[in-house]
């Protein structure tokens, strides 16, 4: 089993856990959906004669559906209701992740473990809960203790709102926390709020991976090899 356990003041353990509340990200994190994510994007910029923009679609992943969609208004200027952008969005979102969206191997199996020696579990999602109920393949409500929506805090994952307002339906101290992230203000934003952070590698080719490995508790690559093997 590869080694879990993250130097520094936290003493991070993934396995056995050393911590009361688990807080994580779910696109990149626990699903690859960079390429869905791209997909409604590059539809978003198409159809409005505009060309893809990569720090436009980077930038999106971090501020989430409303506050992504008043930053589009005012970019570009468009002449367009945030509400309808954010309905487009939710619309696209929800028909693809509705069969293509599973969890990464191994993330099922961790989650479940934590539960079992009593961890609580919370969402952290800046998706919308119209996208999470269209997946067929993930129940996210049965998964988690909490489910807390970007629309749900006042900022996005450049503000560490989100993580707090999951920790406090736990009820469960930030600094009794950690944070699972594959982007970097999201872990940066965590970690000021006195979280312990676990930056995952995700399959999007713009993650900054030296900076979130400089920035987390620890890293990993992947969800498998953190519980001991079966049998």
């Amino acid at each position: 089993m590869r080694d879990v356990t993250a130097s520094g003041s936290h003493g991070l353990c993934l396995w056995p856990p050393t911590f009361q509340a688990a807080i994580f990200d779910f696109d990149g994190t626990l699903a690859e959906t960079w390429r869905i994510w791209r997909h409604v994007d590059e539809i978003f910029f198409s159809s409005r004669g505009l060309e893809f923009d990569e720090s436009a679609s980077s930038t999106l992943a971090t501020l989430g559906f409303a506050a992504g969609a008043q930053w589009c208004v005012e970019r570009y200027r468009l002449r367009e209701e945030v509400s309808d952008i954010v309905d487009e969005w939710n619309r696209l979102g929800a028909a693809l992740y509705e069969n293509e969206v599973e969890l990464r191997p191994g993330a099922e199996r961790y989650l479940r473990a934590l539960r079992g020696a009593g961890v609580c579990l919370a969402l952290a999602t800046t998706n919308d809960p119209h996208v999470l109920g269209a997946m067929r393949n993930v129940d996210v409500y049965g998964l988690f203790d909490e489910v807390v929506c970007g629309r749900e805090v006042a900022h996005g994952k450049d503000h560490p709102d989100i993580y707090l307002e999951a920790a406090r339906r736990l009820g469960v101290p930030p600094q009794d926390s950690v944070v699972f992230e594959d982007i970097l203000p999201g872990t940066l934003s965590a970690a000021q709020a006195g979280m312990a952070t676990v930056a995952v590698r995700c399959e999007d080719p713009r993650q900054p991976v030296s900076e979130l490995r400089h920035a987390a508790n620890l890293w990993i690559e992947d969800w498998e090899g953190i519980l001991p093997s079966r049998g």
